[in-house]
């Protein structure tokens, strides 16, 4: 699969690389927390003297294999090591999916099937080059090194790790204070990532905030083995198309990479201008002081610009290019787009709000809401009673809200 175009091409870490305050600059651009700067300086002088690139590790859990912009933000961040020379070391948590990752809510993760496991892990690897160089990647399984500890390794392991820090995870104390169910397993959990760590001597490790617990484990695991403990550096949560809650598929709120140009240019143009900060720095290279200039200016303007560097990264400049004159057709212009989606149906009589449920999948509550409040319309016609009866008619489009059309085809 051919690496993103936006990157540079791969080169030796000896060619022209950037001196150590600039990669400094640039692998802090963005970043939540970075532990240590210090001995992430000192590794990468060690390794510009050395000539040996950086063992930086990123732990993918394959519960949800289709990549987001949010789950991108990480990505990017380690294209930045290879970009400088290092070498990007994935963990499939093919051993610790099978344990249950706890998710900071009140309930573990369901525990998946190794056929699961590893369908996710190849719709992971399809899409990862779209990011990463393929070339200075190696992908690891952990279950390699987790699936052949006796329960004897396993006592050692836990031995090198107290309760008292384990309940320093803010979501396990919290649970065992409200009396809910935190299995041991799922204590266990952190301590099988941590030793990935130990397996590979990884240099540094990357994360979201919210592995933050973690990630910080690894370190201690290296340390008790002798090893010089792993930089963590963490990024931040991306806040989903809703600018509330953390971008998640689950929640509908996300943006895949995989999605058509149009689909991905209308998404981020559907964004909160307050959110727009947080993608141009997490999802975009557009230098910090023209991310200043053009959040100064008109937020349509900025919005554009985002939406086009979103799409040209993860398309191409001509993607982007069309994807923003569709939009600007349909929307700023009030047009039809040229392409609709099509529905059968009969040419019987219906409430309004059946017809919706059929067209566009919504339950009747939402149907009813979206009529009552303006945003249903029909060949342009703007209808307000949910009740009213509607007979179906051969190529009539309905508009749900600003980005939802069915052409009807009736049968």
């Amino acid at each position: 699969m051919p690496e993103n175009i936006h990157h540079s091409n791969d080169t030796s870490p000896d060619d022209a690389a950037p001196d150590i305050e600039a990669a400094m600059k640039q692998l802090a651009r963005g970043a939540d927390s970075i532990i240590s700067a210090d001995e992430l300086r000192a590794k990468l002088i060690k390794s510009r003297q050395s000539g040996q690139p950086l063992r930086v590790k990123l732990g993918l859990d394959p519960t949800a294999p289709d990549i987001h912009l949010g789950f991108a933000v990480v990505l990017q961040k380690l294209r930045q090591f290879q970009d400088l020379g290092h070498q990007a070391h994935l963990i499939i948590g093919d051993f610790t999916a099978q344990i249950g990752d706890p998710t900071g809510k009140s309930k573990t993760r369901p525990q998946l099937s190794r056929a699961q496991i590893e369908e996710n892990a190849r719709t992971y690897q399809e899409q990862l080059f779209r990011i990463l160089a393929q070339s200075r990647t190696t992908i690891h399984f952990n279950g390699d090194w987790l699936g052949k500890m006796t329960f004897s390794d396993v006592i050692q392991l836990a031995a090198k790790y107290t309760v008292a820090q384990t309940l320093e995870r803010e979501d396990f104390a919290t649970r065992l204070a409200e009396h809910k169910p935190l299995g041991l397993h799922e204590i266990l959990y952190p301590l099988a990532q941590g030793q990935d760590s130990v397996a590979i001597q990884a240099d540094i490790e990357l994360g979201g905030t919210d592995q933050r617990f973690n990630n910080l484990v690894g370190r201690e695991l290296q340390r008790a083995n002798g090893q010089e403990p792993q930089v963590v550096l963490l990024m931040p949560l991306l806040v989903g198309t809703d600018g509330t809650q953390k971008m998640s598929k689950s929640l509908g709120n996300y943006i895949g990479i995989n999605e058509p140009p149009h689909e991905m240019f209308g998404k981020v143009m559907s964004l909160p201008d307050e959110v727009m900060r947080a993608y141009f720095t997490l999802c975009t290279d557009v230098p910090e002081a023209e991310i200043e200039a053009l959040l100064g200016g008109h937020p349509m303007q900025a919005k554009k610009r985002l939406g086009r560097e979103i799409v040209a990264q993860y398309h191409d400049a001509g993607a982007a290019d069309e994807a923003q004159a569709a939009f600007e057709k349909q929307f700023s212009r009030g047009e039809t787009p040229d392409e609709i989606e099509e529905y059968e149906t009969d040419g019987y009589a219906r409430p309004l709000t059946a017809l919706l449920r059929e067209c566009f999948g919504i339950s009747g509550g939402e149907a009813r809401r979206l009529v009552e409040q303006g945003a249903v319309s029909i060949d342009g016609e703007r209808l307000r009673d949910a009740n009213a009866p509607f007979t179906p008619r051969d190529d009539a489009v309905i508009k749900l809200g600003k980005r939802r059309y069915a052409r009807l085809k009736v049968v």
